[in-house]
């Protein structure tokens, strides 16, 4: 490709681009940002602000957000895709590329090793009783994330009453998670088109700064982002071909009942349908690999979620511990571990690749619709909505958690689960309350969260205290 060509040749001359910032400075910088990509989406969007925008000047406030605002839209991790947007508005395709795969490297490398001991040791002595803990902190910053988004999306009662309709709609009648953003997606449009003043505020990131500064990129599009149709479905037929090949391949092989063709067919459709990163879609998923597939437990969902959490990168990677599981847990004649590592790499493929489609054939037309109301509009309600979802994830994660068991209750229409109060596990809850007042009431950081939760939970265990 020539973008690749141009990169490459341009990096090893050390050659500046037109806005003066080299490949291999980029390489740099992105490199610093993927180290730093603690904390979930919110911390990560935090450090690229930081130093993107503050440090670097390479872009404005204005641009960042209007591509932060875009992602958002988007399935699969916002951060990870609006580090590929800005990285391809610098510096082309090479750019996106080097961006968005230098966010997830570290965490799918540090994933897959702590899948590899979870899998041989996970029931073993201070590992199990790492991720006991794990758990407890996980349930707290699940709920930090719900206050945090709440406080910033539910402006007015309009984008209220959506997020309540949200959590009613996937908590009680089980409604798919797409529908949801989708219903709320066109009611902000719709609503910020007709001039309702609930949407045309309802974007959560505010109005750019006026005096934000001058940036290296400006505010001009850069000659690329003018693709025409031709180079657009060029791309796009690279993606795809790309991201459903292999999925194509594995079901022609060796058929849908296979483990990795159902982890493939799995995964590519939950790479179009996670809509509002992790948090959002990890209830869905769990269900998912947990009753409908059996490739994991309950509690083994939060494991993964802790592992996410300590590690830099998308939270979004812990679908890379659920494929590792799935396979591992039938490896036919393959090597348990081999199987699983194989079942973890097909998913990551199968997840993050079509962010990169996303971006590449869809920046290019949202550059030239900068400021329009309609999709701030539907930004803001679709966020709204989010935080609804993010409550179910918050009760369902809590739930199997807190108690070992739990009965369904049915009526009209709905059905959902309740605990079973006398199955309470009572380390889990004290836990899981210091780790709140931890983040909530002491302000603790997420990395000395996590550290108390994992060493209180290895205390608990050789205690003999826990289930």
């Amino acid at each position: 490709m020539p973008a690749f060509r141009a990169a490459a040749s341009a990096a090893a001359a050390g050659e500046p681009s037109a806005h003066g910032v080299s490949i291999s400075e980029a390489l740099r910088v992105w490199g610093r940002i993927a180290l730093l990509s603690f904390g979930g989406p919110a911390g990560q969007i935090a450090v690229m602000h930081r130093i993107l925008v503050v440090e670097k000047h390479w872009v404005s406030e204005r641009r960042f957000l209007h591509a932060l605002n875009y992602c958002m839209l988007l399935p699969g991790p916002e951060a990870q895709q609006l580090a590929t947007y800005i990285g391809w508005l610098m510096h082309r395709t090479a750019g996106g590329l080097m961006a968005g795969g230098l966010f997830i490297l570290p965490g799918a490398l540090a994933i897959m090793g702590l899948s590899w001991i979870y899998a041989a040791y996970g029931h073993v002595g201070w590992i199990a009783g790492l991720f006991f803990g794990l758990k407890a902190a996980v349930l707290a910053i699940v709920l930090q994330a719900l206050t945090r988004v709440g406080a910033r999306a539910l402006k007015n009662g309009v984008l209220r009453a959506i997020a309540a309709a949200a959590f009613v709609a996937i908590f009680f009648f089980n409604a798919p998670f797409p529908a949801i953003i989708l219903v709320a997606g066109l009611i902000g449009f719709l609503g910020a088109r007709a001039n309702w003043p609930q949407f045309l505020a309802a974007t959560t990131h505010g109005p750019p700064k006026d005096d934000e500064g001058a940036s290296l990129l400006g505010e001009e599009a850069p000659a690329h982002v003018r693709a025409g149709l031709s180079r657009t479905l060029k791309t796009a037929s690279l993606w795809l071909f790309l991201w459903l090949a292999p999925v194509a391949a594995l079901v022609a092989l060796f058929g849908v009942g296979d483990i990795y063709s159902q982890i493939a067919l799995f995964f590519a459709k939950m790479a179009v349908v996670t809509f509002g990163g992790a948090y959002a879609v990890l209830a869905y998923v769990a269900q998912q690999a947990v009753e409908t597939y059996g490739w994991l437990k309950p509690g083994e969902m939060l494991d993964g979620l802790g592992m996410a959490e300590t590690t830099p990168g998308p939270l979004i990677m812990v679908l890379q511990f659920v494929g590792f599981m799935a396979a591992f847990r039938a490896p036919g004649a393959m090597a348990p571990l081999l199987a699983g590592a194989l079942g973890g790499l097909l998913a990551t493929w199968v997840t993050f690749t079509p962010c990169f489609l996303w971006i590449f054939v869809g920046a290019p037309f949202i550059e030239t619709l900068r400021g329009a109301k309609a999709i701030s509009g539907a930004l803001g309600a679709i966020t709204a909505s989010v935080v609804g979802v993010i409550l179910n994830l918050a009760i369902w994660f809590a739930i199997h958690t807190m108690f070992a068991q739990t009965w369904r209750v049915r009526g009209l229409g709905f059905w959902f689960d309740a605990p079973v109060l006398g199955s309470a596990n009572l380390p889990a809850i004290v836990l899981s309350a210091a780790a709140a007042i931890a983040l909530f009431r002491l302000r603790a950081g997420l990395f000395t969260t996590l550290a108390g939760s994992a060493a209180a939970g290895m205390a608990v265990y050789f205690a003999g205290a826990a289930p």
